[in-house]
């Protein structure tokens, strides 16, 4: 029943979008090589006659692994290194023949190495700030070259990217494998760590190769003198039954096989990294040059881009809050006439409050999938509380004079509550209810984390590429959208409440 019901919200979902199941979903992790990995499968699989959803910056490996495991993907670009030591790491895989047995017993499989190995490696500072040269009892770092020699500084600051401090090839077994003594260690998004590293905040980093930035930043990489990062071959994971659903797309991703080395990788990353390009562009020009075509990169304007997420974030504030509402109302009247059971019911509803917006969409992914669902059952669930909480208070909050007249004249239970307590309830009740959307204009924009699409897309997106241009480009503009469903729901406040409720005292 739960999948029926799940079906039908995803069909109407599409109905609303104007969009159906593509030939091929394309999906891609949340960093920016992931991204143009993504774009390159998606046009050179459109080029050979396909259709083709490219579903970007879904989240981190377990999260884009899922979703092509459900099915809600159909091919994504991964390293065989996070394969077999993260994603199956319980499986300790000798090597690609044992990885792509496993892959098979799972409905996967992938292709050759796209060209190039995009290892991890840890880097420190060529020239250390002051504070940094504290922390290292030197200014002349020219004797560190390998990891181990990071054992005779235990107190160096490390920044990592969230992931890698926790995954199975990172840093707790890196440490354990080189016996590092450093304890102080910082969680943070992989491109913010630059900035860290040149500031002196942090002396260590995570970085791969291909990693555009390293030379920008001016970051020694160490000899990984232990062979503790296996390799990391880019290559294309893909669900066995795509050969027999869209044969000539899977024709299609192996020709990509051997196409991409480190040095051209290095310089499509820098092209977006740096040069501020839309990665849909450099894996066109990509495509472009390495197979003759003649792909016109799908590079919408401003005012496409804010019309799409526009209607995308109002998909998700109007859908979720509408389901709010006819849940909510109904419960805060029970809430209000039942009182020990209503403190019971807000004490409840009022626990979800308590779980973050992030770890709440995250986690609604198994149930719900990627995309608008799990975005729009979390926002109706943050949405219940200030609804339930203002209809319960503003129907206990009547007059008992207006209760006892009303049973004075005999008027039925229904008819009090429709004809005379909902009525002076209205204003605490719109109160609510525009509390509730203002939250979820805002908590909308997690959304863009999420492949739900929104004002969510260009923030984060211009929070990992460093341009504080495209973060407001989403910013503002949900900004004006909360500012304007207060609006709304102020004008709604004169039809729905009543003359007499809305009339000030006279002095």
């Amino acid at each position: 029943m739960r999948r029926v019901h799940r079906l039908a919200l995803l069909s109407l979902l599409a109905v609303l979008t104007g969009c159906g199941r593509s030939d091929v979903v394309v999906g891609s992790k949340d960093f920016n090589e992931s991204t143009i990995l993504g774009e390159v499968v998606a046009y050179y699989v459109e080029s050979n006659g396909a259709s083709v959803e490219h579903r970007q910056r879904l989240g981190g490996s377990p999260v884009v692994w899922n979703a092509l495991l459900s099915g809600e993907i159909d091919v994504y670009p991964d390293y065989t290194g996070t394969l077999r030591q993260e994603l199956l790491s319980e499986l300790k895989l000798k090597d690609d023949d044992e990885l792509r047995e496993a892959l098979e017993e799972r409905g996967l499989r992938m292709t050759r190495s796209l060209g190039f190995d995009n290892s991890y490696e840890i880097g420190i500072p060529n020239k250390p700030t002051a504070e940094a040269a504290r922390r290292f009892g030197t200014d002349d770092l020219s004797d560190i070259r390998t990891i181990s020699d990071l054992r005779r500084y235990p107190n160096l600051k490390c920044g990592f990217a969230n992931e890698f401090v926790k995954r199975s090839d990172g840093w707790e077994p890196l440490k354990r494998v080189y016996a590092l003594p450093q304890d102080d260690v910082l969680p943070l998004e992989h491109d913010f760590a630059y900035i860290g590293l040149a500031n002196g905040d942090i002396d260590v980093m995570d970085v791969y190769a291909t990693d555009a930035k390293v030379k920008v930043y001016d970051v020694r990489v160490l000899v990984d003198d232990e062979n503790f990062f296996p390799e990391y071959e880019a290559v294309l994971v893909y669900r066995a039954d795509l050969e027999e659903r869209a044969p000539e797309v899977v024709s299609a991703i192996r020709r990509l096989e051997g196409k991409i080395d480190v040095d051209t990788m290095t310089t499509l990353n820098a092209r977006t990294m740096l040069g501020g390009e839309e990665a849909a562009r450099v894996a066109a020009d990509f495509l472009n040059t390495t197979f003759g075509l003649e792909i016109v990169p799908k590079v919408p304007s401003i005012f496409e881009r804010l019309a799409r997420y526009t209607w995308q974030h109002l998909l998700l504030v109007a859908t979720s809050l509408s389901a709010a509402i006819v849940v909510a109302i109904p419960v805060g009247i029970l809430a209000a006439k039942q009182r020990q059971f209503g403190q019971v019911l807000l004490a409840a509803i009022g626990l979800l409050q308590t779980i973050p917006s992030l770890a709440l969409f995250v986690v609604l992914i198994p149930l719900c999938g990627l995309g608008a669902l799990p975005a729009i059952v979390a926002l109706f669930l943050y949405s219940l509380l200030p609804i339930v909480r203002n209809t319960c208070t503003g129907l206990t909050d009547i007059p008992a004079g207006i209760h006892e007249s009303a049973q004075a004249i005999g008027l039925p239970l229904f008819v009090r509550l429709w004809k005379i307590e909902l009525p002076l309830a209205a204003r605490s009740i719109l109160a609510g209810i525009k509390t509730a959307a203002v939250i979820n204009v805002g908590t909308a924009t997690l959304g863009g984390f999420i492949a739900a699409g929104g004002y969510g897309v260009p923030i984060f997106s211009g929070l990992r590429l460093g341009q504080p241009y495209e973060m407001l480009e989403g910013a503002v503009p949900a900004a004006l959208m909360a500012l304007a469903a207060q609006g709304v729901f102020e004008l709604a406040e004169l039809v729905c409440v009543p003359r007499g409720l809305r009339l000030k005292p006279a002095d």
